[in-house]
């Protein structure tokens, strides 16, 4: 079936989606692909130094793109190659709920956190971003919205650079920089880690008050102390940032695998506690959200299983009146499937993170177009798909294995 017929099973003028023979042969059905008569015929993951990309081809000559978790890209790559792969050759990129249990379930003795589900949440979103290029339609309007046509931002930015730590001077210049950009709303990443916890002597009072001051009292700002204290420090250090300096959330106080500790301090500061970077599925989130009541939900569409997943965390934080602020430091296919997750979702929060391009990555430049950032916002694509075009011949240059 070429592409054109296959638009037309589909039914586009209601966005049928071409899912309804699915029913006829049962919800068990192994069948797939009968559903709609496309295949997945080859998955191409493309390992870069700073990066993982993946290339989901199927038999309409159609690609999708997604990014994985980039932590250990090599490793994710086998992951990908030796547990993910075979379980989605042949199969239909339509029954992706049922592609994402293979995988999950299928490799759950590889580990349930870190490699296998950033390996997942790269398939899961190129298979998001392949559905919307065969139908026509950008990723949120699959997803169900969106309502809106930007979405604001916060600028993050962390405290090491290479193999030191910047000073609370070099930082001010940086937060700086983002303000001149456009952006209204900052966070600044003490990036202490559990290695370091309760360090002494404690960086945070002086970072802080030197990004206060270069960007002025109207500035939104943010703190993630990187799972760097104890409940106590963690409580007093923000009751001292909240006197002084007017800060609006704090994220991470304390050790992400403890939430009777982060629990503590949700319920000690006057300001939103933010925490989910580190959950990497609904089973997780649910713990950080019922055992720490957290304010703000952090899910991360390329740590946290993918958009499947995470529109799943999603609906049940909505059910706990928790709103969604993504957690994003990657500036290209995750940024485009955090803004197409982010523009369906009735809970996101009214700022979301973006670095911006950070262009010593070099990652911007293996891609056509990019995205349109205006005044503090960033616009959600309306072209199929995820909205951003991959230059292959330029990732395969880049790619290390």
């Amino acid at each position: 079936m070429n592409r054109k017929d296959f638009m037309r099973k589909a039914s586009l003028g209601s966005l049928g989606l071409g899912l309804a023979p699915t029913l006829s042969h049962g919800m068990g059905s192994k069948n797939t692909a009968e559903a709609s008569g496309v295949t997945i015929t080859q998955v191409k993951p493309y390992v870069l130094k700073r990066a993982i990309f993946v290339k989901v081809e199927s038999s309409e000559g159609v690609s999708g793109w997604g990014e994985c978790d980039s932590d250990y890209p090599g490793l994710v790559g086998k992951v990908i190659d030796r547990i993910c792969i075979p379980k989605l050759i042949g199969k239909d990129p339509f029954q992706s709920e049922a592609l994402w249990n293979e995988m999950y379930f299928g490799g759950y003795d590889a580990g349930n956190v870190g490699l296998l589900p950033g390996a997942i949440a790269g398939l899961d979103n190129a298979l998001w971003d392949l559905k919307g290029k065969l139908l026509n339609q950008p990723v949120h309007r699959l997803l169900g919205g969106a309502d809106r046509a930007k979405i604001k931002v916060y600028g993050s930015f962390g405290r090491n650079k290479g193999d030191r730590n910047q000073t609370p001077d070099e930082l001010a210049r940086v937060a700086l920089g983002f303000i001149e950009q456009g952006y209204s709303a900052i966070k600044v990443r003490m990036q202490i880690r559990q290695l370091n916890v309760d360090p002494d002597p404690d960086p945070t009072f002086d970072v802080v008050k030197a990004v206060r001051k270069a960007i002025g009292d109207d500035v939104t700002l943010f703190v993630d102390y990187n799972n760097g204290y104890t409940p106590a420090r963690a409580i007093s250090m923000t009751n001292k940032l909240i006197e002084h300096f007017d800060i609006a959330a704090v994220e991470e106080p304390v050790s992400q695998q403890n939430y009777s500790d982060l629990r503590q301090v949700v319920e000690a500061v006057d300001i939103p506690v933010m925490a989910g970077e580190h959950e990497y599925n609904k089973w997780l989130m649910r713990d950080l959200i019922t055992e720490a009541n957290i304010d703000i939900v952090n899910a991360d569409v390329i740590k946290c299983g993918g958009i499947t997943e995470c529109k799943k965390v999603a609906g049940m934080a909505q059910a706990f009146d928790k709103p969604i602020m993504t957690h994003n430091t990657r500036p290209t296919l995750a940024t485009a499937a955090n803004l197409q997750f982010v523009g369906a979702l009735g809970n996101a929060s009214r700022l979301q993170e973006y670095g911006g391009k950070r262009e010593r990555l070099g990652l911007h430049k293996l891609f056509e177009n990019y995205f349109d950032f205006e005044d503090g916002y960033l616009h959600i694509p309306q072209t199929p798909g995820f909205g951003l075009i991959p230059i292959e011949s330029e990732i395969e240059k880049m790619a290390i294995g």
